[in-house]
């Protein structure tokens, strides 16, 4: 059936245009926001070099008083700057080298970054058969530039090298090579040895650190690089050590796998004294305690044990969070179709019911199989994957909105499905639910249930988001069978339909009404559009009805007409492929979204007398809390729809908004519509794989945050944690 494989054809575009859409975090210009605080310049070592030479790029950037950017690793919370190269035929960019970062504490939270000016230095390799001429090198450039707030930013640069027979140094090049002083050296005779300090707890062990301090005493310190499966704290404890020796401990977070045999980062003297800060690579194994004998086994208890139990017990939650999906709104569309299905199914065969309620279900796993792929594959890549992170990708949401759209039209009865040229009806989708249609159906009720969050979903997809590829696809597969449950167990107890309404013409009536929920999702999706194209969106609302004219065309010309038959399929490609062309392709340019981030800096209200809401960042919050105010923050993105719900029933609600005014509380909301890496990496700190989250934090910096239950919420539990907070 043409509209299960056009389903997964969304579902792998999705799969292939993912990854260029998270490469740009930051989505491109800067309407709308403030001037940046930062200036970035790109400036070359050379102006000319000869074929298999190396030129030094330097990305010189200029802070403003007070405002910092990030370093490799971040540290608590931050975005490290990146650059995407657009260079020429046969030159290649290196990595970024990265100078000595300062260590600073901005509200509350400790980030290893840069003030003032740095210059972040990139070597250029000239291949040998390079053509010669001149040559345009250029990036865009993104950062996170913080002060009272943190605001993400990105700039184009370019500069001119001529590729040529002889070599000429440019006026930046004493400033590069100045530059080069600044980065982290390497000692072979710095001695620095790491242990374990006890057992681990949960996912946190402390580390101890040794090295030579030289005359630095215990002004030093480690800076980790940033890993994937664990990460060191910026927080330290330093004493000395013996004879001109410094200990440093840290603690470890462990987000999957087993406890890291090694490490690597900076070890640096002199820290607070910039003019004689020196920094050096150190790469060093982690010995199981301070003499390096092999820890005993009675301090701590089996790993594989304490593993399974965990293991088995998110894999119930997965398997009732996927059950409990079923009640979700977003699922609701499809499940009235399955309620149809069963309907029309009621007088077949045992053994023809059982083969579609099977089908649906390998619809519902198959999809969950290419989303656990998905985020397997994300990870891989270095990025951070969430659950739900397709409803992120715009592209992925116009395709969904133009799929459901058609599904509504169809079940409207504007056109069949059919089985094209062989020319034999397959019925609808909904109403005669052939194999095609059961297995579609299972696609269809996968992706709408993404945008949704559970009870217990939450917190087994946040310990799936952290383990290795085979638990990964464990989890997501379980979650679909708790999804797909309900309705196999139905089909393989055919006795249980003979309570449905018995089949009749009430059904065409009843198929035309479920149109309408349908329809309803679909103008949802196009909401969430806006969030990605603006104004421009306009151009999707007339492509839609552009689309919709066409489908009307070919069913009631085509399909249901006697004459002139190829005039009427032929008006209805040229419609659908003019209204893609020049409304998607050419007016509303679906491929070049922009940030929402963009369009809301500063404080915003969903309605007047709403909640008035800050722009989420830790520095913010902790800023609030050193002034003595609790605060709320709303995790929440436009796709996600028990965040809406939550929104409506139990947040932005008269109750809630008198506690926050009497108690002096300040909101923040974390847009996570267009899935910040920042946001990704502070829901996984809470155990989350996506939102919704809501957390309270009491005016005290000591206190710690309330986190609220996953799923719906309750006026009752948000006003509870609300005044716990406040005293």
């Amino acid at each position: 059936m043409r509209v299960c494989f056009l389903g997964f054809t969304f579902l792998l575009t999705f799969v292939g245009d993912l990854n260029a859409q998270f490469d740009d975090p930051f989505g491109g210009g800067q309407a709308g926001v403030a001037k940046p605080a930062t200036t970035v310049k790109l400036l070359l070592s050379h102006d000319a070099a000869k074929p298999g030479t190396t030129v030094m790029a330097g990305l010189a950037l200029t802070m403003a008083d007070d405002w910092h950017t990030y370093w490799i690793n971040p540290g608590t919370a931050g975005i490290a700057t990146d650059v995407e190269w657009t260079l020429p035929k046969g030159v290649s960019a290196g990595p970024i080298q990265w100078p000595t970062p300062d260590k600073f504490n901005a509200l509350g939270s400790i980030g290893y970054g840069y003030h003032d000016k740095t210059i972040l230095l990139v070597p250029l390799t000239i291949a040998a058969d390079a053509a010669l001429g001149q040559a345009t090198i250029s990036g865009k450039v993104s950062w996170l530039e913080c002060k009272e707030s943190c605001i993400p930013r990105d700039q184009q640069v370019s500069a001119t090298l001529t590729i040529a027979g002889t070599d000429t140094p440019s006026a930046n090049a004493a400033k590069l090579d100045a530059a080069k002083t600044e980065l982290p050296k390497t000692d072979a005779n710095l001695a620095v040895k790491a242990w374990w300090d006890g057992a681990a707890k949960e996912d946190e062990r402390t580390l101890l650190i040794e090295f030579d301090a030289g005359q630095s005493g215990t002004d030093a310190d480690f800076f980790a690089l940033l890993f994937e499966s664990f990460e060191v704290s910026p927080e330290s404890e330093v004493t000395a050590s013996g004879v001109a020796k410094v200990r440093i401990k840290k603690t470890v977070m462990k987000f999957e796998g087993a406890w890291p045999s090694e490490l690597a980062g900076l070890a640096v003297r002199n820290l607070k004294d910039h003019g004689k800060t020196e920094a050096y690579r150190v790469k060093f194994p982690i010995l199981a305690s301070a003499s390096g004998a092999a820890a005993t086994t009675t301090t701590q208890a089996p790993p594989s044990a304490t593993a399974d139990k965990s293991l088995w017990r998110m894999l119930l939650y997965a398997f009732i969070g996927g059950l409990i999906l079923n009640v979700m709104p977003c699922v609701l569309p499809v499940i009235s179709l399955k309620i149809l299905g069963f309907v029309n199914q009621s007088k077949e065969s045992p053994a023809r019911v059982r083969l579609l309620g099977m089908l649906y279900g390998a619809g519902v796993v198959v999809s969950f199989l290419v989303l656990a792929g998905v985020v397997i594959g994300v990870k891989s890549a270095g990025e951070l994957a969430s659950w739900g992170m397709q409803m992120s990708n715009p592209q992925f949401v116009v395709l969904l909105t133009v799929l459901i759209m058609l599904v509504a039209l169809n079940l409207f009865g504007l056109f069949e499905v059919t089985l094209g040229s062989v020319g034999a009806a397959a019925g609808s989708v909904a109403t005669r639910e052939g194999a095609g249609g059961a297995f579609f159906n299972g696609v269809l009720a996968t992706v709408l249930a993404t945008p949704c969050t559970a009870p217990f979903l939450a917190p087994a997809l946040g310990f799936a988001f952290t383990q290795d590829a085979p638990v990964i696809v464990l989890m997501f597969v379980t979650v679909g069978l708790g999804l797909a449950f309900p309705y196999v167990v139905l089909s393989w107890n055919p006795k249980l339909l003979r309570f449905l309404p018995k089949p009749g013409p009430w059904m065409e009536k009843f198929k035309v009404a479920m149109g309408f929920p349908m329809l309803a999702t679909a103008i949802w999706l196009f909401t969430v559009s806006i969030e990605y194209y603006g104004g421009r969106v306009l151009w999707f609302g007339i492509t839609l009805t552009v689309i919709a004219m066409a489908v009307w065309v070919f069913g009631e010309f085509f399909q249901r007409g006697i004459k002139r038959r190829g005039l009427a399929l032929g008006i209805a490609g040229a419609l659908a492929l003019g209204g893609a062309v020049f409304g998607l392709e050419g007016q509303m340019q679906w491929r070049t979204p922009t940030d929402p981030l963009e369009a809301k800096a500063g404080v915003v209200q969903d309605f007047p007398g709403g909640i008035r809401w800050h722009r989420w960042s830790p520095e913010a919050v902790a800023k609030a809390r050193e002034a003595g105010q609790p605060v709320l923050v709303d995790f929440t993105a436009v796709w996600c729809i028990t965040c809406i719900v939550n929104k409506k029933t139990a947040i932005d609600i008269e109750s809630v908004r008198a506690v926050l005014g009497d108690k002096n509380f300040k909101a923040f909301r974390a847009d996570y519509t267009s899935r910040p890496d920042y946001m990704t990496k502070e829901l996984h700190r809470s155990g989350r794989a996506g939102v919704p989250l809501t957390l309270v934090y009491p005016a005290e910096t000591t206190g710690e945050a309330i986190m609220l239950p996953d799923g719906w919420l309750t006026p009752g539990m948000v006003l509870t944690a609300l005044k716990k907070a406040a005293g």
